[in-house]
């Protein structure tokens, strides 16, 4: 109890030429950690990172099983899938594939997506090391180093917001 909300710069990430590992504590359990990356994305994910654009986005989701897909729900309904479950082990293990292409069209062969996983350790009480691990950027051909360049800036933001998350849901406004 009492933890701050992580300092961006408290984001540590690594890359090589295919892959970007980013690792950062955040004010949780493992429990928790693991139900606000997988079961809240509409509350973190950046709206500008979607193909419904932040005004006609509707929701944002993660089907909670392997096999599951991620997807974006925008205007009349419209559902577009960008990614696949692979492994569901709550509350210490996430993969998924992203099925986004580096030109932000959708990849429907995941033998050509990269893959995101996602593991949660608990560090102590109410604090929760996450480490995601965006790899296989090779899958996306000739732009893949582009590519990881580009999701090195969009994961520090992405997870920057799910760290903001995670401490508001311990510790919501008092109204």
């Amino acid at each position: 109890m009492g933890q701050e909300i992580v300092d961006p710069a408290d984001i540590h990430q690594e890359a090589d030429q295919y892959s970007l590992r980013s690792t950062l504590l955040v004010p949780a359990t493992a429990d928790q950690a693991f139900a606000v990356f997988s079961g809240a994305l509409a509350e973190w994910w950046v709206r500008e990172y979607t193909w419904s654009g932040p005004d006609a986005l509707a929701d944002l989701g993660m089907e909670p099983h392997a096999g599951g897909m991620l997807y974006e729900i925008g205007p009349y309904g419209f559902r577009t899938d960008w990614g696949r479950v692979l492994t569901w082990e709550p509350p210490e293990l996430l993969v998924f594939t992203w099925q986004i292409g580096p030109d932000r069209v959708p990849v429907p062969n995941p033998a050509r997506a990269s893959e995101v996983e996602v593991t949660f350790v608990e560090e102590g009480p109410e604090l929760t090391s996450v480490r995601v691990e965006h790899r296989h950027f090779e899958r996306h051909g000739e732009a893949a180093e582009g590519y990881r360049q580009a999701l090195t800036a969009g994961w520090h933001e992405l997870l920057s917001r799910y760290s903001a998350s995670v401490a508001a849901a311990q510790h919501p406004p008092i109204s």
